[in-house]
């Protein structure tokens, strides 16, 4: 998973064509941690997509104007929209991933 290092970088992703997933994370966060542990399978299984990693707390700018509350969260733009959002409090197993990015819109 590639980490966004510019609000630039970030912008230019989310305005393209194809489907990518930003993780907003941060360093200090224990349930970040825990699913750096099962994410590279699931991404493995979910190839269609771009994967990105975003720091919230180096872009608090972005964390407030998609709405990520909490983290890690998931979530899915194209086009410069946001599309789907998996929330930190349903981010927590692989199970409840696999379940988000099952049902995300084709």
């Amino acid at each position: 998973m590639e980490a966004i290092q510019t609000q630039e970088q970030f912008e230019e992703i989310i305005a393209g064509s194809e489907p990518v997933i930003i993780k907003f994370h941060a360093g200090w966060c224990p349930d970040c941690t825990r699913m750096d542990m099962f994410i590279d399978e699931i991404i493995a299984d979910y190839s269609q997509y771009r994967w990105f990693e975003l720091n919230r707390d180096n872009f608090p700018e972005a964390a407030q104007k998609y709405d990520v509350m909490g983290i890690p969260s998931l979530l899915l733009f194209q086009d410069g929209e946001k599309l789907a959002h998996l929330h930190s409090a349903n981010a927590k197993s692989p199970e409840q991933v696999r379940e988000y990015l099952q049902n995300l819109p084709a």
